[in-house]
């Protein structure tokens, strides 16, 4: 199941454009609030040179790629967290993604409407973060009733520390600060995970700009970068109407659209990467004249883990993987000439999988 990224916003920040740009998925897009109801879903390919270049390599009979799922999620206002506009359906939506992708207005265009009726980015980005500790406030607070009697009347460490993590949830929550600026213990993070918060779910800022600021930027992606490296985030330029042009291209015509532009990657493309660096991902591969695919993990994950991404039997019987660097591939041009110089390793169950490796993994069930 591809990794999912809740792209979220206040109304007529240009969400929808973007999302459709990037997944070429028609979501209605209108110059007026609330036009977004239910979410609209889009799964992509991430794009990946190492895998282009493996294929010429290998001439598999087929390629393919992993995918990241984008979820375009009803236009937050004010007074979400109470049920405003469609504050209770954006809320369950974002709940069940792996991270929030943050939209913010950049660009001044007298014939789109703010629903704030002026661009300011950092006030849209303190309405939606207040909405968001809002909802949490609320869910921790009810499980902190809840648990307070039991840890009072009983010495189970289990219930100690998830009584510990969620006054340090409330303490952040209260200061105004997100759940994941809470200092939790090795043992006490796990056991607020059921509890689905929001503001725990690692943020990317996206600057929608206008195509005059996508290279240098503008005194509002100014404001908002600043703020992204107070709270530890990152932004992403992008402009939704240029993406909106690109996605109509053909492939090829797109590379040499950029080139024009002066740019090397698309929007989607960095996009994809800077998720990735959020999320901490990494992508390894299987190749074959059969088949090259990619497979997305976490980082520092051993090998019977990444076997178990392509089925639960490979991590139940795994005895090793034989595994090489792409890198060394493309280097010495073919899987034999890496093996004769011996790059080629037999790993076992504690190898923790590089990015770019390749590997054919061995298991009996």
């Amino acid at each position: 199941m591809p990794l999912n990224c809740g792209i979220v916003g206040l109304p007529n920040v240009g969400k929808s454009t973007i999302f459709s740009a990037l997944t070429s998925v028609e979501a209605v897009a209108a110059n007026y609030p609330f036009c977004t109801i239910e979410p609209n879903v889009g799964i992509v390919p991430v794009p990946d040179e190492r895998q282009d270049r493996i294929v010429t390599l290998v001439k598999p009979h087929s390629i393919v790629p992993t995918a990241m799922e984008f979820v375009d999620i009803a236009g937050l206002v004010a007074g979400a967290s109470k049920g405003e506009g469609l504050g209770n359906q954006f809320l369950a939506n974002i709940r069940s993604t792996d991270a929030t992708l943050h939209i913010v207005r950049c660009f001044e265009d007298p014939e789109v409407i703010h629903v704030a009726g002026k661009v300011d980015p950092l006030s849209d980005i303190d309405v939606i973060n207040t909405e968001l500790m809002l909802a949490d406030l609320d869910t921790v607070t009810k499980r902190h009733d809840k648990v307070q009697k039991l840890a009072r009347n009983t010495q189970d460490s289990k219930v100690k520390n998830e009584f510990s993590a969620l006054t340090k949830l409330l303490e952040a929550l209260n200061a105004g600060r997100p759940a994941r600026t809470a200092d939790l213990s090795d043992e006490e993070r796990p056991l607020t995970r059921d509890l689905h918060l929001i503001t725990m779910k690692p943020t990317l800022y996206v600057a929608n700009v206008d195509d005059a600021g996508l290279k240098d930027g503008n005194v509002h992606t100014t404001a908002v970068e600043k703020r992204a490296a107070e709270e530890g985030s990152q932004v992403v330029r992008i402009s939704g109407a240029m993406e909106a042009e690109i996605a109509q291209l053909e492939p090829a015509e797109r590379a040499e659209f950029l080139a024009e532009l002066g740019l090397s990657e698309s929007g989607l493309t960095r996009l994809i990467h800077a998720a990735y660096k959020l999320l901490g991902l990494i992508t390894y591969f299987t190749a074959g004249v059969q088949e090259v695919r990619a497979w997305t993990i976490r980082q520092g994950t051993k090998a019977p883990g990444a076997a178990g991404v392509i089925h639960t039997d490979f991590e139940r019987g795994f005895i090793k993987a034989d595994v090489y660097n792409c890198e060394d591939l493309f280097r010495l041009g073919s899987e034999q000439a890496v093996k004769e110089k011996g790059l080629l390793r037999s790993e076992g169950k504690e190898y923790v999988v590089k990015d770019g490796d390749i590997i054919f993994f061995k298991f009996n069930v």
